[in-house]
C-alpha cells in the first residue's frame, strides 16, 4: 500500500474511535518486526523515530538518518497491504524537525513544552506553517510528561489546562495535541498506583473540536518481560506502567495515537539476553536476532489488538 499519510490514519481512527500506536524504531529489525505485525494483524500503523534514533541511524548526521529512515520505512510500505506512516517524534531541535520534512516524514511533532505557554504557542504555530506547506501535519504537546500522585497542587502544575488547549489548538492549528494527563516516559512512570486523568481529557477533547488526541508515555511495561529479562541479568526492578484497563479508556475518551517505546526496549532487552545466554556458541547475528525479533513482533501484536486498530485497515 502506498505511504499514507499521518492525519488520514487518525482522522478515520478519530471518526471510529480506536487508536493506533506510534511504535519507535531503532534499527531495521524493529521496522520488520513493527511491519509483519501490521500485516498480520491488518493494522494500519505509525513508525516513529526520535532525534536520538535518527542520529544512531545516520552515524551523527541527521540529514543522512532522515534520509534512509524515509527510505527503508516506503521500501516496506509499498510491498503491505496496510497503511503506513512515519513520524518525527519529540522534535526539539529545528535541524531534525527541517531535516524530517525535507526527507518525507508523513508527521512531525514540535516538542516545545517545556516552555511557558507563549513561547510553546508560537514555536509550534512556526513549525505548522512550515509543514502545512508541504502538506505535513504537525503534534504539539501541552503540559510536563510526568507520573503524578495524588496530589492537588503537583497535579496542577504538570497537567495539561483544558482552557489553554483550546486556545493552544486555535491559534497554533496543529493536526495531533498531547495532552499531558499523568503519563511518563520510561519503565518506572508512578512510585505508587498509576494515576491518570480522565475527566481532563475529556474536557480536552470537547475544548479541542474534537481532534485527535495522543497519550505519550503509555508503555504497559509487561510485568512477564521485567521478569524475564531480570532472571537473565537485568536490574529493572520496580518498574511499572500504564495497565490495559487504562488505556482504553483512554481511548473511549478520545486517545487516537498511543506512543509505544519502554515496550519494545524491554522485550529487546529481555528476548536478547535470553538468546545470548541459551546460544552461547551462536555468532550469527541474523539467528541471535530472530527469536528477539518474534518476541518484539509478539509485543506490537498485543498493542493493536488493545488499541483496537486491529483489522481496521
Amino acid at each position: 500500500m502506498p505511504y499514507t499519510p499521518t492525519k488520514e490514519i487518525l482522522d478515520k481512527a478519530n471518526r471510529e474511535r480506536y487508536a493506533v500506536g506510534a511504535f519507535n524504531i531503532n534499527n531495521l529489525e524493529f521496522l520488520q518486526a513493527i511491519i509483519e505485525a501490521a500485516e498480520e494483524e491488518k493494522s494500519p500503523v505509525i513508525i516513529a523515530t526520535s532525534e536520538g534514533a535518527i542520529r544512531y541511524i545516520g552515524a551523527g548526521d541527521p540529514h543522512r538518518g532522515t534520509g534512509i529512515i524515509v527510505s527503508m520505512v516506503k521500501a516496506f510500505a509499498e510491498t503491505v497491504s496496510v497503511p503506513v506512516a512515519l513520524h518525527l517524534d519529540h522534535g526539539k531541535n529545528f535541524e531534525y524537525i527541517m531535516s524530517a520534512l525535507r526527507a518525507g516524514y508523513t508527521s512531525v511533532m514540535i516538542d516545545a513544552s517545556h516552555l511557558p505557554f507563549e513561547e510553546n504557542l508560537r514555536e509550534t504555530r512556526k513549525i505548522v506553517e512550515i509543514a502545512h506547506a508541504l502538506e505535513v501535519s504537525v503534534e504539539g504537546e501541552l503540559g510536563k510528561l510526568k507520573g503524578i500522585e495524588d496530589n492537588v497542587a503537583e497535579r496542577e502544575s504538570v497537567l495539561v489546562d483544558p482552557e489553554e488547549a483550546k486556545v493552544f489548538v486555535e491559534k497554533t492549528e496543529l493536526d495531533f495535541l498531547a495532552p499531558a494527563i499523568g503519563t511518563s516516559h520510561g519503565a518506572f512512570k508512578f512510585k505508587g498506583e498509576p494515576v491518570l486523568d480522565f475527566e481532563r481529557l475529556k474536557k480536552v477533547k470537547e475544548n479541542t473540536g474534537g481532534i485527535p488526541l495522543v497519550l505519550h508515555g503509555a508503555s504497559m511495561v509487561p510485568q512477564d518481560l521485567v521478569a524475564l529479562a531480570n532472571e537473565y541479568g537485568a536490574e529493572i526492578k520496580g518498574a511499572k506502567g500504564i495497565p490495559e484497563e487504562m488505556l482504553r479508556e483512554a481511548i473511549k475518551l478520545g486517545i487516537n495515537k498511543i506512543n509505544i517505546d519502554t515496550d519494545l526496549r524491554i522485550t529487546f532487552n529481555a528476548g536478547i539476553r535470553k538468546t545470548l545466554s541459551e546460544k552461547k556458541s551462536e555468532i550469527d547475528p541474523r539467528k541471535i536476532f530472530k527469536p528477539v525479533f518474534e518476541m518484539v513482533k509478539d509485543t506490537v501484536k498485543k498493542r493493536m489488538k488493545i488499541f483496537g486498530s486491529s483489522g481496521k485497515a
